[in-house]
């Protein structure tokens, strides 16, 4: 677990009312033989106002100790919104915990940053022949890919302090800040 953020990123000040988990899963190496064939998971949290990652972890297990260690080492909220895995039961959260088997919508916008993910790092895309030879280097990635996400974060924040917050343009992207 890296507790990097603290050190390497300029978290926009926020109370961080709605905090939310979410894990995708990929293969490092090749691909496992399991019917899933993941081997891999990469469980991300993400603030909802201001949209960015406040923590991460790359492991082979999603187990519910990785997922503790994740909230613990997060700002604190006042919810934490996850999906039906349940894994999530089994943690200890400061604040309450809301989870939604049925949908998605109190996870997405972690949803959306797993898409993120998918789409600018290479390693993670779909039907890719792509992929880290070792878990150090998917980590390696992850800690570049968090810090210039939420680096793009704050500067869309700011760029959209003193003009219209429902405009969607932007004259940067998240490809700038990496």
């Amino acid at each position: 677990m890296y507790n990097w953020i603290k050190k390497t990123t300029k978290i926009l000040e926020s109370n961080y009312q709605y905090l939310e988990l979410d894990e995708l899963y990929w293969f490092v190496g090749q691909k496992s033989q399991k019917e899933t064939r993941e081997n891999v998971y990469l469980m991300t949290m993400v603030s909802r106002e201001p949209r960015q990652i406040v923590g991460f972890d790359v492991a082979y297990d999603k187990s519910p100790e990785r997922i503790q260690e994740i909230v613990d080492n997060a700002p604190e909220s006042e919810f934490y919104c996850s999906d039906g895995y349940l894994g999530y039961i089994d943690v200890v959260y400061p604040g309450n915990h809301i989870r939604n088997i049925r949908d998605k919508k109190d996870t997405c916008g972690v949803e959306s940053v797993n898409a993120d993910l998918r789409c600018f790092i290479a390693g993670l895309q779909r039907r890719s022949r792509r992929f880290p030879r070792k878990l150090k280097t998917l980590k390696a990635v992850m800690e570049v890919f968090a810090d210039a996400y939420n680096r793009f974060g704050v500067a869309k924040a700011k760029y959209r302090l003193d003009r219209d917050p429902n405009s969607r343009e932007l004259p940067f992207s998240v490809l700038d800040f990496l």
